[in-house]
């Protein structure tokens, strides 16, 4: 079939690139021109009902949220839950991320339940009887099914690779492998002695997505688990092979975007993002976070909200949200919207200083101010980001023109009943 970036490059303007060049203020043809590079991606299934969402280059940072169940929690119900708060507190695209209980049917759930793109880690149910028995068609024949559910786009860690397995064993490292996904592959390929299916067979990788026009979202299987383990000699080489893949992709009409780190300080967040730009030719990157601090459990949405913010800064398209619950257990419904409404919010920070939605993203801002002039509580309330929680706090205060944290003494009051005289 012919893909949409092949669509792109034969300078039609689809369906799916109206759309978005709508909802995000753009040209198509320039939503067109950038997808035909590789710089923005619009992922969407040919048997997909989800509506397009574009991300990357002049595109809103957009939001991901993790759903799925694990081996020792299986409530499908609760998963269908968690999606459809997510998407209800601002996420524009899913993940399922399920370990346990029946794989294909909790996966049509979750996708049936939203409407907005879902994505998924096929190699997680490649594994679902023991690393130790898994295939290379095991992991192909994953992909496919995926693929001809509707999954939008799938997590492949083509990057971990034996090279970039022995820079790691040359590091000092704490946490080795944090990715689930990165960690399966590296102990398939030590107890088969081989190279990783999906780096020595990517052709073929290619020739599945683009059979269904399924995006593929380079997976970042050595990205840093801790602070101390930023910015080193492995995350680089997989910046470096991904950069390989992304390329290839773009040859083969295959939509991309990489995905990075995972646990950077702060003032190593800009180094991590530019460096992902220039080695992939300018895809759009994907980052968990980054959490810039490991010593704030059950507040890890926070760190990972403020190293969203800072990355969004530096060119960060997609932010992958974290929960209160990381580290620490499955997340439930009240983290799922906790999560997603602080990720929110670190988006639309960054989205104040980025080429091309700068003005847009201001201008919400300056609406909220002409609100907070006028002291108009609902225009304030319905403005907000989480209108829900800025209503229930407004409704402890007693004065109706003022909150109660200044009542009479609130400075705009003041100042606008000394200018009206």
């Amino acid at each position: 079939m012919t893909t949409i970036m092949e669509k792109a490059h034969s300078g039609i303007v689809t369906e799916e690139m109206r759309y978005v060049a709508k909802k995000e203020g753009v040209d198509a043809e320039t939503i067109r021109k950038h997808l035909s590079r590789g710089l923005i991606v619009i992922p969407k299934n040919v048997n997909s009902k989800s509506i397009p969402v574009g991300i990357g280059k002049l595109m809103l940072t957009k939001v991901n949220a993790n759903v799925g169940t694990s081996r020792d929690y299986v409530d499908i119900e609760a998963e269908v839950e968690k999606a459809i708060t997510a998407e209800k507190y601002g996420a524009d695209t899913l993940m399922d991320l399920s370990t346990g209980g029946d794989l294909d049917l909790i996966r049509r759930r979750i996708m049936d339940a939203v409407n907005i793109p879902v994505g998924s880690v096929p190699i997680y149910q490649a594994a679902g009887n023991g690393i130790e028995n898994m295939t290379s068609d095991d992991m192909f024949n994953a992909v496919r099914k995926h693929a001809v559910d509707g999954i939008d786009f799938v997590t492949i860690h083509a990057g971990v690779t034996l090279q970039s397995f022995e820079r790691l064993k040359g590091s000092d490292r704490i946490l080795d492998v944090v990715s689930r996904g990165g960690a399966f592959t590296i102990a398939w390929m030590k107890q088969n002695n081989e190279e990783n299916p999906f780096y020595s067979e990517y052709d073929y990788l290619l020739e599945l997505a683009r059979e269904y026009d399924m995006t593929v979202s380079l997976g970042d299987g050595m990205r840093p688990g801790c602070i101390n383990d930023a910015s080193d000699r492995a995350k680089f080489e997989e910046f470096i092979i991904l950069g390989e893949l992304v390329k290839k992709a773009r040859a083969e009409g295959i939509q991309t975007f990489v995905e990075g780190p995972g646990h950077v300080p702060i003032d190593e967040i800009g180094l991590s993002v530019r460096a992902m730009k220039h080695l992939t030719g300018n895809a759009p990157v994907y980052l968990l976070g980054p959490l810039v601090t490991d010593i704030a459990p059950g507040y890890d949405h926070i760190t990972a909200a403020m190293g969203g913010a800072v990355a969004g800064m530096h060119g960060a398209d997609f932010l992958c949200m974290t929960t209160p619950a990381e580290h620490l257990a499955l997340p439930d419904v009240d983290d799922i919207r906790e999560g997603a409404i602080v990720t929110r919010i670190a988006a639309h920070a960054a989205d104040l200083t980025k080429e091309g939605v700068r003005e847009k993203s201001r201008a919400a801002d300056r609406e909220m101010a002409l609100a907070r002039r006028d002291l108009d509580w609902n225009r304030q309330l319905n403005l907000a980001i989480d209108s829900e929680k800025a209503c229930a706090i407004h409704a402890r205060s007693k004065n109706e023109e003022t909150c109660s944290m200044c009542g009479e003494l609130c400075s705009i009051k003041m100042m606008r009943d000394v200018i009206q005289k």
